[in-house]
């Protein structure tokens, strides 16, 4: 029966100095030939996602942590945080001098002070993934995340997300109470360190995202089989038939996974894939 695979992009398909191991290009490109269906299922809004990833061969995508689902180019849901919102957020953290960028599928657009404030956070986050010191010395945030820029407009209607750097963990406390009406999270580089916040549309996650692809499909859960590192993973882990952790992934994702694969970096991916009779 063919299934349908959902992947976590960051630690999952993508290692620690944002390769593709090419033996999960080879796991993806079988398993299609084979009939199942492939998606990321990523925090990463459409442009961040570099052309590399495209070029697997992939079926479409879930972005923003779940606001937007893609299947062969067609957009099934597309849910953006309100303009008034966007505002609000734009503004909240101009007046705490907190360093931004916004996420849209349009292009990731930072704040003026961006890359002074997150150069190094951004190296901390590289290092925490499993970067070496020599290889981040004299990068850019732009070297980090793919599609930022600087100069666009910061008063949008095409936002799917908000990250901003963290100057204490009160940061991302205080943006809970400010804006009870969004989904607040933090994220950092292994074990899930918190040196960035960001703001989402509530109650969006990627087990929801899933729900209207399957029922888009008048699929199954029973055909489902996701892949993912990070407590935002939890959900659709929770949610599919079958939920694997890769081995680099924090305590609370390997503490509750189906089964836990090898790291990202030990072709992982693949191992998980032959398992499962994915291959064959």
């Amino acid at each position: 029966m063919s299934k349908l695979i959902f992947l976590d992009v960051d630690g999952t398909l993508v290692d620690y100095h944002n390769r593709i191991p090419e033996s999960a290009v080879k796991a993806i490109r079988q398993a299609r030939k084979n009939d199942h269906l492939v998606y990321v299922c990523t925090g990463r809004s459409k442009a961040e996602m570099q052309p590399e990833l495209w070029e697997i061969g992939l079926d479409g995508m879930i972005g923003g942590n779940g606001s937007y689902v893609e299947h062969h180019g067609q957009v099934l849901m597309h849910q953006l945080i309100s303009k008034e919102d966007a505002a609000k957020i734009v503004d909240w953290l101009t007046e705490r001098h907190l360093a931004f960028y916004l996420e849209s599928n349009n292009g990731l657009f930072a704040s003026p002070d961006f890359r002074e404030r997150a150069r190094e956070t951004l190296k901390t986050y590289a290092i925490q993934k499993g970067q070496s010191e020599e290889s981040v010395a004299g990068k850019e945030p732009e070297d980090f995340l793919h599609g930022l820029q600087y100069g666009g407009e910061l008063y949008r209607d095409d936002l799917n997300k908000v990250s901003f750097v963290l100057e204490s963990y009160q940061d991302h406390l205080d943006s809970k109470e400010a804006f009870p009406q969004l989904e607040a999270h933090t994220w950092g580089g292994r074990g899930e360190t918190a040196l960035f916040g960001d703001l989402g549309v509530k109650d969006i996650n990627k087990a929801h995202a899933i729900d209207v692809l399957l029922e888009h499909f008048g699929a199954e859960r029973s055909e489902t089989i996701a892949f993912g590192d990070a407590k935002i993973d939890i959900p659709m882990l929770e949610y599919c038939e079958v939920g694997v952790a890769m081995g680099n992934g924090g305590p609370e994702i390997l503490a509750m996974a189906d089964f836990v694969t090898d790291d990202v970096e030990a072709d992982g991916l693949y191992k998980a894939f032959e398992k499962l009779g994915l291959l064959q």
